[in-house]
């Protein structure tokens, strides 16, 4: 049988998935709403306001889709699961009750503490004045977050009393919409920071990869948060015991605990991990891929990811194993200029051709369009080029030579992405 597919989303992450599942031999009629220019050459756009769930509905319906794969967070988290679900749509993602793990820190960290799951110790507040009464007689540094959704940049960390009072006004001023109206406050965790994706059907969790993202704006890992820069995978630091004790001790209580309220969670769960002295603790949950991990995850995913998907909204999916590429592979954000602060769309970008069929090279678009036939910036992260190789610095090497190749002056990316992994492949 074969499947019409819709796909939600529009950023690098989406054309990554959109690559990967054109593959599929299971793969019919292919949409996405709303795309970008990278996604138009495999999959048909379609101009629809994803927040409009009736809209999408009435799309699937006139288009007689099969199955709805949704890419970003945000619709999850408002329930598009769930209306596809009353409106006989088969859909790939958790319930907005189960979503409730990347919607709200304070909720994951009940979780955590229910079902003894290592975490940060933390303490929650829905008002300013207490907030900072906490922090006052805390010892520093700390991490202060918007409780709910904030597109990555609703987080913190204070190394001084002042910045972390700073912290909880902006949430609480409205710097981050309903997002902050509350803080969580963790205490700081020393260690290196990595991701493991798992892939669940309710009862099940299987290891989709494990992948670092590099978060700050410039190289070094300075500047202020983004939404993530560029990323490598696999994570050798996260061995075959460290996967386990991870899948162990934090996964699979997680999805035992989120079946045992009545909420079972299906669809990608995205572990950000603090690897600590004393073992790795879960620093926050994503309801779905990361971005960029998802472009490196797909480059090395052998596995037919539709067939995945299908098998895991039907909760079966301990009748497959998921099977994985020895190669490593990288890939590099290129940004536009002033980004993450403000930017100017619109900038002329060439050079991406060379790259749309290589075997090892691909150039996944995220803030893209075409202006007639030339292709145009139309975002903060622009494109993501992404290099497989039979070490990261051979995937780091190659991304970094294509990256010479694209014409695109008001562009820029870090030049040190895979920096610690590179350091331990020398060592």
């Amino acid at each position: 049988m074969k499947y019409d597919v819709l796909l939600i989303g529009s950023g690098g992450r989406e054309h990554a998935m959109a690559w990967k599942l054109v593959q599929s031999p299971l793969m019919g009629n292919f949409y996405c709403a709303p795309g970008n220019a990278g996604i138009s050459k495999v999959a048909e756009c379609a101009e629809i306001d994803i927040t409009d769930h009736s809209a999408i509905i009435n799309f699937c319906n006139s288009k007689k889709i099969d199955f709805v794969i949704i890419g970003p967070e945000a619709p999850l988290v408002a329930g598009i699961v769930d209306d596809m679900a009353s409106a006989g749509i088969k859909a790939f993602g958790p319930s907005a009750g189960a979503a409730q793990l990347e919607g709200s820190k304070a909720f994951t960290h009940e979780i955590c503490d229910l079902y003894d799951v290592p975490a940060a110790s933390y303490a929650k507040f829905n008002n300013g004045p207490k907030a900072k009464a906490y922090i006052r007689g805390a010892e520093l540094p700390l991490v202060i977050k918007a409780d709910g959704l904030a597109a990555g940049k609703g987080v913190v960390i204070a190394f001084n009393q002042n910045d972390a009072l700073e912290a909880v006004d902006a949430c609480f001023e409205g710097d981050f919409g309903e997002a902050g109206n509350q803080v969580v406050i963790e205490e700081y965790l020393v260690g290196e920071e990595v991701s493991l994706f798992a892939i669940c059907d309710g009862q099940v969790a299987s290891l989709i990869g494990t992948a670092q993202d590099h978060k700050q704006v410039y190289d070094g890992d300075q500047g202020p948060n983004t939404g993530g820069m560029g990323a490598y995978s696999p994570a050798s630091i996260v061995d075959q015991e460290t996967i386990n004790e991870i899948m162990g001790e934090i996964i699979v209580p997680t999805l035992a605990g989120m079946h045992a309220r009545g909420t079972p969670f299906k669809g990608i769960l995205f572990a950000g991990l603090m690897l600590c002295e004393d073992g790795p603790k879960l620093i926050e949950y994503n309801v779905r891929f990361g971005d960029p991990e998802c472009q490196v995850l797909m480059m090395r995913l052998r596995s037919d990811l539709l067939e995945l998907m299908l098998t895991a909204a039907d909760g079966s999916l301990l009748e497959h194993e998921i099977e994985w590429s020895d190669f490593s592979a990288l890939g590099v954000v290129l940004a536009t200029e002033g980004y993450p602060g403000s930017y100017r769309n619109g900038t002329a970008i060439g050079g991406t051709l060379d790259y749309e069929d290589a075997d090892n090279v691909i150039i996944f678009h995220a803030g893209t369009r075409y202006d007639g036939e030339q292709l145009v910036a139309n975002g903060g992260r622009v494109l993501n080029v992404c290099a497989k190789g039979r070490s990261v610095r051979e995937a780091q090497q190659l991304a970094y030579a294509a990256i010479d190749r694209i014409d695109w002056p008001q562009g820029f990316c870090r030049k040190d992405i895979g920096w610690r992994e590179v350091e331990r492949e020398n060592d």
